[in-house]
């Protein structure tokens, strides 16, 4: 039989080690508490690793998963396993680019779907792309409409989606969405034609296809036509990806632009949106600070 100094002991031990797991408890909580949150009801967290050129892919990519984000974008097919190492997606493919037979280089932003003369090269292009995106388990890749260089806005929309009609076949089985970036024309993109939500709205509708819609890049369309919230809600079914970025400047996404996120974030949200939001500012700090900062803002 124990004696009563062994049973205080007992006690005792049971009392520190009760108080023990209550410490390690409220620590965990504490810890889950603090950890990026990607709601299952929510959208996506991703980054363009363009904003990031002294940062290695696989550096970044480790960074990622601890920040709470699931995929780095605008990049090529041949990245896909290092992301896949670390159970990450391409939210956005990169475009691919070629040469037409008169040694034109298109598929980039100046020259792309808008003049028929580089569709045959564009569609093949695409189609090889559209291939490695599906094989590699992605589903979104961007294109672009090409500059004006004096070219009617109407002209352009209808060989727009004379072109990209060609290659909807091909996306659609491989069910690859193909993305058309909204841009501005004013600060950084020079005459460039997608460049308000309403040409790029009706050019998904003259495509007719679920598998064309508009990557709506909140610092473009804040700079060629501002009422960033209500253009979601009156056009979000068009649109299969979004990019951010404070104004002026492509800068962070904090109290020293005129962009308020969380409102925006929500703003998306509530249209029922699950895909991805990509980060797309330039760090003016630690750039792994930034990116943690901006994406804890855009949680909703």
């Amino acid at each position: 039989m124990s004696s009563p100094i062994s049973r205080r002991t007992a006690l005792r031990s049971l009392a520190s080690a009760a108080a023990l797991a209550s410490v390690t408890r409220s620590r965990a909580a504490e810890e889950k508490a603090a950890a990026p949150k990607l709601g299952g009801d929510s959208f996506k967290h991703s980054v363009c690793k363009w904003c990031y050129p002294k940062i290695a892919l696989e550096d970044l990519a480790k960074a990622a998963k601890g920040l709470g984000l699931s995929s780095i974008e605008l990049l090529q097919p041949a990245d896909f396993p290092l992301l896949k190492k670390y159970d990450l997606a391409c939210a956005m493919v990169s475009n691919p680019t070629g040469k037409t037979p008169q040694g034109v280089s298109v598929g980039g932003i100046p020259k792309a779907w808008n003049r028929v003369e580089h569709h045959d090269t564009l569609v093949e292009l695409y189609t090889k792309q559209i291939a490695a995106v599906a094989d590699g388990g992605m589903n979104n890749l961007i294109c672009f409409s090409g500059n004006r260089d004096k070219m009617d806005d109407q002209q352009g929309l209808e060989n727009c989606a004379v072109g990209l009609k060609r290659i909807m076949a091909v996306a659609e089985k491989a069910k690859v969405t193909i993305t058309m970036e909204l841009l501005n024309s004013k600060v950084n993109h020079k005459d460039y034609m997608c460049d308000h939500t309403a040409w790029g709205v009706e050019l998904c509708k003259r495509v007719g296809s679920e598998r064309f819609k508009l990557l709506y890049d909140i610092y473009h369309m804040q700079i060629m036509e501002g009422d960033v919230i209500a253009t979601i809600k009156s056009s979000h079914s068009y649109i299969s990806h979004y990019h951010t970025g404070g104004v002026p400047g492509r800068k962070e996404i904090d109290e020293t632009q005129e962009l308020y996120y969380p409102a925006i974030a929500a703003a998306i949200k509530a249209t029922g949106y699950r895909g991805y939001l990509g980060q797309e500012f330039i760090p003016a700090r630690d750039p792994l600070t930034s990116l943690g900062a901006a994406v804890k803002l855009c949680m909703v």
